[in-house]
């Protein structure tokens, strides 16, 4: 069972770029575009890409494991339809990727497919508890 609702996943799967901040030494935020994937094997997202290991995003999680994510489009202008999915967590790099272990998760869009006018967002803290038993 993933820590994902079958919709967020959905979201997920559908969508390659998203926009990841994490937290340099001096306390500073840095945000850069990124390519990611869904692992359901370990229920993360795996960040990867080009030069990874010699990024300043590769050493800020090696220094600290903070990390937030946004995956977001418009799928439609009329009416307006936005939809997103925020992503905090702690990372840890694994060879030349940055995986992101979840800790909260918020949507906007994403459960309330087709009915812009009712959607709000959702937030919940994922149970680490309950994720490192699995």
């Amino acid at each position: 069972m993933s820590i994902f609702t079958e919709n967020e996943l959905a979201y997920l799967t559908s969508q390659r770029l998203g926009r990841m901040a994490t937290a340099q030494p001096n306390g500073t935020l840095q945000v850069n575009p990124i390519g990611y994937r869904y692992n359901p094997e370990t229920d993360t997202i795996d960040v990867g890409g080009f030069g990874m290991t010699t990024s300043q995003k590769f050493r800020n999680v090696n220094d600290n494991g903070r990390v937030a994510i946004v995956v977001d489009d418009v799928p439609s202008q009329d009416p307006v339809q936005v939809r997103f999915l925020e992503i905090r967590g702690v990372a840890e790099t694994v060879g030349e990727i940055i995986r992101i272990h979840p800790r909260k998760i918020i949507s906007f869009g994403v459960e309330e497919i087709d009915v812009p006018q009712k959607t709000r967002s959702h937030s919940r803290r994922v149970n680490v508890e309950a994720v490192t038993a699995r």
